[in-house]
């Protein structure tokens, strides 16, 4: 998993804007804070999906640019957004679960026409991207 610096901005009568220093043209907006990481998971997704994506440049070195110095200095603060990147290939894992987790989980999972392992991954990635 990779962790990707963001710019977010904020005007008084705007949107919060995401920008990255590491993809220029990648970027996305949030009308409300909570939704700020998320939005920029989703912009780092699309652009992984049309363009490689670089290794990602160290807090230190973003800090060391003139063009990020000169963002920040009116305001804007950095965030460090995680990207899972997809992966068409599966892995067989065994996990050991108590018995009434494993039945709520397969109600969950069947009301939203899931399979177990499908629920699982999904709020693994969720619990991962939010607790970035």
């Amino acid at each position: 998993m990779h962790h990707y610096v963001a710019i977010v901005y904020k005007d008084a009568e705007s949107a919060y804007g995401i920008s990255f220093p590491d993809l220029p043209s990648a970027f996305s907006a949030a009308d409300d804070e909570d939704d700020i990481v998320a939005n920029a998971i989703e912009a780092l997704r699309l652009w992984a999906q049309d363009e490689p994506l670089p290794d990602p440049a160290s807090h230190a070195d973003l800090l060391a640019r003139d063009d990020v110095r000169s963002e920040l200095k009116d305001g804007p603060f950095l965030i460090r957004v995680p990207l899972i990147e997809d992966d068409t290939r599966t892995v067989r894992a065994n996990i050991t679960l108590e018995a009434g987790t494993l039945a709520a989980i397969d109600i969950a999972a069947r009301k939203r026409g899931l399979t177990r392992s499908a629920f699982i991954a999904s709020c693994a990635r969720k619990e991962i991207e939010r607790s970035a």
